[in-house]
């Protein structure tokens, strides 16, 4: 069990997230740029310009001390109206819930400096959590921030929930959502999910509507489902991290992924060049199970984890479940390809279904997105 100093457990760990953007840098970065770099104060949105030196008319600058067009991003996604604008965030901690509309189509958020450690939008709802007016808020209405428009960008930004299973003792609600998106054509390059349960939702608006998703270069951490929903997300070279669980003494803590992939959508979730760590003892972790929504009983959930090094914390042996009997993870679509590490040794072959190579060639990037090539940030600049 992890001391209270512990940076990823209990109320050390909120710190790191509260604390605003230097306690933010003790956190993991992904894959991506490659050191946290002082921040200029003199210029805190760096060569995004600012108020006083706006490329377009359709750039707004967020500044929690005062010194860009809004101290809140929801106050910033409040002011664009229409489609088609960019927010640049400063440095900080944004301690709110986020959403955007449907009708803010093609909106882009940039981290200002280009490392996610620097910019953090953080709350703790909870599905557990009262609302003002009565109830809880549920699984969906627990998220940080929430994503419906179509053709959402974003690079060098932390999302985060710091809910702790502690702050709602006895109470089963602990999903506690970081990021629900929703909409087509969305993208995340260098950015981090941080959460325990339930930590990023990647799902469609509708069950008949299919929305691609894609994440490169990012992290994202959690204990229990933690990278799930209905979406055809494509996930490359990006880092999942499972963690300890103090309120738990035995196998297993969780699981990675938990696809709730529509039965008419031919994609669900791919995992491509990634890697999967832990923190918790070897063996103690899943890496997925199928999600079944009684919402969708027909769901067929569909997960190709490929050319992926999975660490020692993943099960081997048996590194799938269920999540309930009446649906069995044999029953889905789950597959892997050429594997590496030790989560990912064949010790029993019936438990660990193998795609050829001609199915492999089908299980790509651009199969799964289709005509959308999403746009490409690298070294800070976009390609």
């Amino acid at each position: 069990m992890p001391s209270s100093h512990d940076p990823r457990s209990g109320l050390g760990r909120r710190a790191l997230l509260t604390g605003g953007a230097g306690a933010a840098l003790a956190l993991a970065l992904p894959s991506g740029p490659a050191a946290a770099r002082p921040v200029n104060s003199a210029r805190p949105f760096g060569r995004h310009g600012s108020p006083s030196r706006r490329p377009d008319d359709r750039t707004l600058y967020v500044h929690p001390g005062g010194l860009g067009d809004h101290t809140g991003v929801q106050a910033a996604v409040d002011a664009a109206d229409g489609p088609g604008w960019t927010l640049v965030l400063a440095p900080g901690t944004y301690r709110e819930t986020v959403f955007v509309d449907a009708a803010q189509a093609g909106m882009t958020w940039i981290g200002a400096t280009g490392d996610p450690r620097d910019v953090v939008v953080v709350y703790d709802n909870a599905a557990g959590t009262p609302r003002p007016g009565g109830g809880t808020h549920g699984t969906s209405g627990s998220a940080t921030t929430t994503l419906r428009a179509d053709g959402f960008t974003a690079r060098g930004v932390t999302f985060a929930n710091d809910f702790l299973r502690t702050d709602l003792p006895g109470n089963p609600g602990t999903q506690a959502v970081a990021v629900k998106v929703t909409g087509d054509r969305s993208a995340f390059f260098h950015c981090r999910f941080l959460g325990h349960q339930d930590t990023l939702y990647a799902d469609s608006a509708a069950l008949s509507a299919f929305a691609r998703q894609y994440f490169a270069h990012c992290y994202v951490e959690g204990d229990v489902d933690f990278v799930f929903g209905r979406a055809t997300a494509v996930f490359e070279h990006c880092h999942f991290r499972t963690l300890v669980r103090p309120d738990l003494t035995g196998a297993p803590y969780g699981f990675v992924f938990a696809p709730s992939t529509a039965a008419a959508n031919p994609s669900g979730f791919l995992a491509s060049r990634c890697r999967v760590t832990s923190e918790a003892p070897d063996g103690f972790y899943k890496l997925a199970r199928p999600w079944v929504p009684s919402s969708d009983t027909t769901a067929r959930p569909s997960l190709v984890v490929r050319d992926s090094v999975l660490g020692p914390g993943i099960d081997a042996a048996a590194p799938y479940a269920n999540m309930r009997e009446a649906h069995p993870w044999q029953a889905q679509r789950f597959a892997e390809y050429r594997n590496t590490g030790p989560g990912a040794r064949i010790t029993v072959p019936e438990n660990r279904p193998q795609l050829t190579a001609d199915d492999a060639a089908g299980a790509t990037a651009r199969a799964y997105l289709g005509d959308w090539e999403p746009r490409r940030f690298r070294a800070g600049a976009e390609t």
